[in-house]
């Protein structure tokens, strides 16, 4: 089971290599959480460089970031842009969706990244491997947040949840480099767990994840109406992913997940659920493929994922 240490202080030391601190941060893809980490960096006092497309970047350097949040306030912050990344940075935040990484990471050369860490910000469990391959093996750090934010437009950002929550990992990652970077996001706003397992920890999310955004996304309702019109559905569909996360490696308890969407605001929509309705490509294989997949090498049967990953257009084996 994965180990955890909650992040309080602001700073911590390094590694030996000049990581104490974390100075500037990049952020591939500034939408709706990535926006919302580049605007609670730069206000604490962090440099901020968000790669995106030649408009976007325009738009963040004219006028920043405003961001509006009952949690956090409403507040603008000011930002630098590019459309690539030319010169070293402590981390790199990848927020951008899975349809779309492909493309982004051209924005990101491995040369140019060095030491920096790369941090993740994607649903699913299979993107770690596929960027490992990509940039160095020990400094990719996948992390999982808790929230509810969205672009409403370039620069412009509705954090909606009560709550902003990340869990940092990463296998061979020195564990200084992760505590800095926790500090870092702690110091900024969000509550910020260091964990041990990784596995454990992207298949904790995943579990919570998989059935929020099939269900929500399948029946165009927010969580609110699944846990009532739907809820013998979401039990089904919960028991399977966590069937399939216990055997992948995180030890997850049913009753617990079923009770943590008891607790979610009402109107919580999965951003799955947004895409569609904005009519944007879905994160559908990241999420639900790889769950079928999963269940597949382990021999778990997954009747109801597999047949809402269908019924959203979706391989089912």
């Amino acid at each position: 089971m994965a180990q955890d240490r909650n992040v309080t202080d602001a700073k911590n030391p390094g590694d030996g290599a000049g990581h104490g601190e974390v100075g500037t941060v990049a952020v591939l893809g500034p939408g709706g959480v990535g926006g919302l980490l580049a605007a609670l960096l730069a206000r604490a006092g962090h440099r901020v460089i968000c790669l995106a497309g030649e408009e976007t970047a325009h738009a963040l350097r004219t006028s920043g970031i405003q961001v509006r949040s009952a949690r956090f306030g409403d507040f603008r912050a000011r930002v630098e842009a590019d459309t690539v990344l030319r010169e070293p940075v402590d981390a790199c935040l990848i927020t951008v969706k899975h349809p779309a990484l492909d493309a982004a990471l051209t924005r990101v050369p491995p040369e140019v990244m060095g030491d920096a860490l790369l941090v993740p910000f994607l649903n699913g469990v299979e993107h770690p491997a596929a960027l490992r391959a990509r940039y160095r093996p020990d400094r990719v750090a996948p992390a999982a947040i808790r929230v509810e934010s969205t672009r409403t437009a370039p620069g412009e950002i509705t954090h909606g949840s009560p709550f902003a929550e990340i869990d940092l990992t990463g296998t061979g990652v020195p564990r200084a480099r992760l505590d800095a970077l926790a500090a870092a996001f702690t110091a900024a706003g969000p509550a910020v767990r260091v964990l041990d397992d990784e596995t454990a920890t992207l298949w904790a999310k995943m579990a919570f994840l998989a059935p929020l955004a099939l269900l929500t996304t399948r029946y165009r309702v927010p969580v609110g109406e699944i846990r009532t019109r739907h809820r013998a559905e979401l039990t089904a569909l919960v028991e399977e992913t966590v069937a399939v996360s216990r055997a992948c490696g995180a030890p997850l308890d049913p009753a617990e997940a079923v009770a943590r969407y008891d607790a979610f605001p009402p109107a919580t929509r999965s951003s799955m659920q947004r895409d569609a309705e904005a009519g944007r490509p879905l994160e559908l294989d990241a999420i639900g493929g790889a769950l079928l997949r999963a269940a597949s090498r382990h021999g778990i049967p997954v009747p109801v994922a597999s047949r809402l990953v269908g019924e959203l257009g979706g391989p089912t084996t």
